[in-house]
């Protein structure tokens, strides 16, 4: 964990938390705006951001009203926009710029020693993620992502392949263990996200203990 340690003190590591979707299945509603231990998600996250590295976020958001939404943070749209998660991490990747750890902001429980190894690990590799039992096998919204994944995902979306993944032929992937990631929490805790209304109850309770 020293290396993960030593990232927090590296001024080139930016964050961007990515606001995209249309949050269908919480009634539209901006779910980073949603309270979990009577904080807003987005705040929660915008604090851990500063705490992993001493610097605000960038915020990616595509909703005209997202300006408002913490004024002190700069607010940048999809630069590709209609591609989903893949959007906003090319978003992060050029604008923030590279090196950069993203987190979606339905995540409340990330935290900032996770993203301070997702950082640290960016310097053998090009995409950093932590293993995860999603679908994908790993969760490409909280990782770590360096300059060449900007010209691979552009290639990946060029060849029609718009998954959040699919440019990783093209670039170095590491994947975090899930035995690396349990000593710094309960992945089901590190990456619970807030997708439905009654994931709100869950979050609650984790947000209590």
């Amino acid at each position: 964990m020293a290396r993960a340690r030593r990232a927090r003190s590296n001024p080139a590591v930016n964050t961007a938390i990515l606001a995209g979707g249309g949050a269908t299945r919480f009634g539209g509603r901006p779910k980073g705006l949603e309270l979990v231990g009577g904080r807003r998600i987005l705040d929660r996250l915008v604090d851990v951001c500063v705490d992993a590295f001493g610097r605000l976020p960038l915020l990616i958001a595509n909703a005209p009203d997202a300006p408002t939404w913490r004024p002190d943070l700069r607010v940048v749209p999809d630069l590709r926009p209609g591609l989903g998660a893949v959007g906003g991490i090319l978003t992060a990747v050029m604008v923030a710029p590279a090196p950069v750890v993203v987190v979606a902001w339905d995540m409340p429980f990330v935290t900032a020693p996770l993203l301070r190894l997702l950082a640290a690990r960016l310097d053998g590799a090009d995409a950093v993620l932590p293993a995860s039992g999603s679908r994908r096998g790993v969760e490409p919204l909280c990782a770590g992502y360096g300059p060449a994944c900007g010209p691979a995902i552009e290639q990946a979306i060029a060849a029609g392949d718009q998954r959040a993944i699919g440019f990783h032929a093209g670039v170095r992937v590491t994947v975090v263990a899930v035995a690396e990631l349990r000593t710094l929490g309960d992945p089901a805790r590190l990456f619970f996200n807030v997708n439905r209304p009654e994931d709100l109850d869950v979050a609650g309770r984790f947000a209590a203990e």
